[in-house]
């Protein structure tokens, strides 16, 4: 079996992600491609989109709710880029999304933190909360351009671990999100808040902060450790966001729906997604 070639595989995944295309898993095609092989296309994928104009505004965490990984055939969290042409923003939480541009996308319910200083690599969630300067709760669009989303890990990594969208509600400074709520307080109730994802007005499944690795700051954590081994310039960097992974499981969306959540235990607002052709 020859060896992959990332430059060629690159080109490949680009091609298949700028025209919502399918390819075969790279790992069917080369059984030894790993991880580290894997974030070498993703980062030649990443360098050819800052080439042509685009923004990167942040991180993704994948696979941190482990629920999902028996289905999915993985058994840790990944990550990738958020860019500026991904996200969208809206201070309503109300968001129209058109589903003809991305490949067999499902929606995710995450919680999103921006960080105002650049956070060092810890495990302490305090010492991580210390440099948010916002939360938001937002949806995640996620897509596989491996058909029916049969893949190994290394296979998401190489797709930018499978971003499509992220949507961003309303942005509060952590000291808003509760009444009189201490750093250590809004730690503990990152974990422990309740989220529904329903859709069409039918509850689908209701989640919690601890579903994400035990909560967002913990998944942030992970994040960080695996960063420390990558090059320096991949760190995370004041001023970028990161969207810390599904509260719930991930769901499949079709045109002619409407997905919302509601939030308790924490004071995010819920949010609203009408998906069209």
């Amino acid at each position: 079996m020859p060896a992959s070639d990332p430059a060629a595989l690159a080109r490949d995944i680009k091609a298949a992600q700028d025209h919502a295309a399918s390819i075969a898993p790279v790992s069917a095609r080369f059984p030894r491609f790993g991880l580290d092989a894997a974030y070498e296309v993703a980062a030649r994928i990443h360098r050819a989109r800052l080439a042509e104009g685009a923004q990167a505004v942040g991180r993704k965490i994948g696979f941190t709710n482990p629920a999902m990984w028996a289905a999915l055939g993985v058994d840790f969290p990944v990550w990738g880029r958020v860019y500026a042409h991904t996200l969208f923003q809206d201070d309503g939480g109300e968001f129209r999304c058109r589903l003809d541009r991305y490949v067999e996308p499902r929606i995710e319910p995450e919680i999103v933190l921006h960080f105002g200083a650049a956070p060092p690599r810890t495990d302490d969630p305090a010492r991580i909360l210390d440099c948010v300067d916002w939360i938001a709760h937002g949806f995640e669009l996620v897509q596989s351009h491996y058909p029916a989303w049969q893949f190994q890990a290394a296979d998401t990594v190489a797709d930018n671990a499978l971003h499509a969208a992220l949507f961003v509600g309303p942005r509060l400074e952590p000291a808003d999100l509760g009444p009189g709520l201490t750093r250590p307080g809004l730690t503990d109730r990152l974990a422990r808040f309740q989220v529904e994802l329903s859709c069409n007005g039918v509850l689908r499944e209701t989640g919690c902060g601890a579903n994400v690795l035990g909560s967002p700051l913990a998944a942030v954590a992970h994040l960080l450790a695996a960063l420390a081994d990558r090059p320096a310039d991949e760190a995370i960097q004041a001023g970028e966001l990161v969207t810390t992974g599904t509260l719930t499981r991930a769901y499949p969306v079709h045109p002619g729906e409407t997905w919302s959540t509601a939030l308790d235990g924490i004071g995010l607002p819920g949010m609203r997604i009408a998906f069209e052709e």
